[in-house]
């Protein structure tokens, strides 16, 4: 194998898949509705093809690249308005209004849970399709998990639109979307650990689960604890978890 088939494959494994389409970076930074003040946060810099745009609009850009050779790409690429870290986002706390990422399919869990624990404005990112499918299901659908609630008690998310293999070098197996995502409200630590051990026992009725968790509900009735958990929408499980004095 060669040295360049080397660097591909390690890129895959990694789930690296640089955006190449020009269209869909510049409909990403439409979509971010950038204002000079704005803060901006770029999660996963690549080869700084996103990164360049968004400093032609914003003021101040925080990069982060964890891998050292896209590191290099983007600092030579000599952007004024960029502060460049090779850190992990999810690790540095960085205060920002808004974020763009075109995320590792692989980090894609990891960073809904990051992104309910924060107070920001808007954030355009690029997801795996049935990943982005998931965090907008409904207690009917079978992808319907934790991870959906997490997403829709503490944001609004839309799907912009289809973005396709070809989209990106090299082209990933799977079709990916394009969302914006807005900020609902701030989720601790403790109340998404909640939401996930609920969904943990998802098939059984809501008062078992709770009762295994060592919990009450007040005001409940027996239809209420009845009911399985995977059949209770993100609403009702945020007023739940408000009655329980977690939310």
């Amino acid at each position: 194998m060669s040295r360049s088939s080397r660097k591909v494959s390690k890129r895959r494994a990694l789930g690296q898949h640089y955006l190449v389409d020009d269209a869909v970076i510049e409909l990403m930074v439409g979509c971010a509705e950038i204002a000079g003040h704005d803060q901006v946060l770029e999660i996963g810099t690549g080869k700084g093809a996103v990164t360049r745009e968004l400093c032609k609009v914003a003021t101040c850009v925080d990069g982060f690249e964890v891998d050292r050779e896209n590191y290099l790409s983007t600092k030579s690429l000599g952007l004024g308005s960029l502060r460049l870290h090779q850190e992990d986002a999810f690790k540095a706390p960085r205060d920002f209004d808004i974020l763009v990422s075109s995320l590792p399919y692989s980090e894609s869990s990891t960073f809904v849970g990051w992104l309910a624990k924060l107070h920001y404005q808007r954030a355009v990112v690029l997801l795996q399709k049935d990943f982005g499918e998931k965090l907008l299901a409904r207690p009917e659908d079978p992808h319907y998990r934790a991870v959906s609630v997490i997403s829709q008690i503490s944001s609004q998310l839309t799907i912009i639109s289809e973005v396709g293999r070809t989209s990106f070098s090299p082209p990933p197996a799977v079709s990916s979307v394009l969302v914006v995502v807005t900020h609902r409200r701030v989720l601790s630590d403790d109340q998404i650990h909640l939401i996930k051990m609920l969904f943990s026992q998802r098939r059984r009725k809501l008062g078992t689960a709770l009762k295994n968790l060592k919990l009450v509900l007040p005001r409940a009735n027996p239809s209420e604890l009845s009911r399985r958990v995977e059949t209770l929408s993100a609403d009702e499980i945020e007023a739940a978890l408000t009655r329980l004095g977690t939310l």
